[in-house]
């Protein structure tokens, strides 16, 4: 993955296109990008995971898990789709964080060719008109995706949400789908299609996303954490990647046998309360060695390599409202 593993920004992209334009196989060949937008904890991150058929997102039972905008590239014979995964859009920015992942959320807005807008099967919440509201200041086609539909047991409740829906915004089209159970997705995949440009594909079809791989390891180990620390520690850390270095396949000089390339990566996990730091580490740092083996082997599997994992825990007080911490810890 490292080889095809790239950084662009959608601008940057789209020069380069333009510049390096040339004539594809497939005349009807359709490649765009598709902003994946809605209220915190709807499924946004679920959705493009299983789109794709790999992990890339990371996800949790926790709303405003995804902190980032992150690319998800989707390549077959007829179209190429670049999902932007964005931050759940929230009404509540009581950090500058907050303000910022909200940001984030609204710019994927800008240039893209196509919104998936999800919502969580027949609920609609004040957060969900929040985001219908910014939506309807664009001119884009919104398919208005209804996830966890298979949680509504009674399928006659659909018919009238979707009309309730229908009224207020006019959507390209409305497909009820289940993310994690991938009912509907081909559906929801052909569709998309439908409104993406003729033109050749963005990206190479090999690659996957347009992320580093020290952002996706970052990513990762965050995961782990909110899943092993519960309600503990809800938003108040973040991950910085302090070494990632790629050692080679190669023969020991002393044994004279071939050892296995190995990336090593240490890492420190920032918090703001001393508290917060011990739970984290857990009794006799019972906690933060899962974290380690847990976050390994999804690298692992991401990465296609053996990985040398090692985690410190800081406290770094009041770095989810300090602009210049934000722009030093990467948001």
């Amino acid at each position: 993955m490292s080889d095809n593993t790239k950084t662009h920004s959608n601008e940057d992209t789209i020069s380069a296109f333009f510049e390096n334009r040339s004539t594809p196989k497939n005349e009807s060949f359709r490649a765009g990008f598709v902003a994946i937008v809605g209220r915190p904890n709807v499924g946004k991150s679920t959705l493009m995971n299983h789109m794709l058929g790999q992990k890339l997102s990371i996800t949790s039972r926790k709303p405003q898990t995804t902190r980032h905008r992150i690319h998800g590239i989707l390549t077959d014979e007829d179209r190429q789709i670049v999902f932007v995964d964005t931050p759940g859009i929230h009404s509540k920015e009581v950090r500058a964080i907050n303000e910022r992942m909200n940001k984030a959320a609204i710019s994927a807005l800008a240039d893209v060719d196509v919104v998936l807008f999800v919502v969580d099967g027949i609920q609609w919440r004040e957060d969900d008109l929040l985001t219908l509201e910014k939506l309807s200041a664009t001119n884009l086609p919104v398919i208005l995706v209804i996830n966890k539909a298979d949680t509504v047991k009674d399928k006659s409740k659909l018919l009238p949400v979707i009309e309730s829906f229908s009224e207020s915004f006019d959507f390209a089209d409305i497909i009820p789908v289940s993310a994690l159970r991938r009912h509907n997705l081909d559906r929801l995949q052909s569709v998309i299609g439908e409104y993406l440009p003729i033109r050749p594909a963005i990206f190479d079809a090999e690659q996957i996303t347009d992320r580093s791989e020290r952002f996706l390891a970052s990513e990762i180990i965050r995961e782990k954490i909110m899943r092993i620390s519960g309600d503990e520690v809800p938003y108040d850390l973040t991950v910085q990647i302090d070494t990632f270095k790629d050692e080679p396949a190669h023969k020991d000089p002393e044994t004279g046998k071939w050892r296995k390339a190995v990336t090593f990566i240490d890492a420190t996990i920032f918090v703001e309360r001393a508290g917060q730091k011990s739970i984290i580490i857990g009794d006799k740092g019972a906690k933060i060695k899962q974290v380690g083996i847990d976050a390994r082997k999804d690298m692992e599997v991401l990465f296609d390599r053996k990985i040398m994992l090692t985690l410190w825990v800081k406290v770094k007080r009041g770095w989810s409202d300090d602009e210049r911490a934000l722009n030093s810890l990467g948001y």
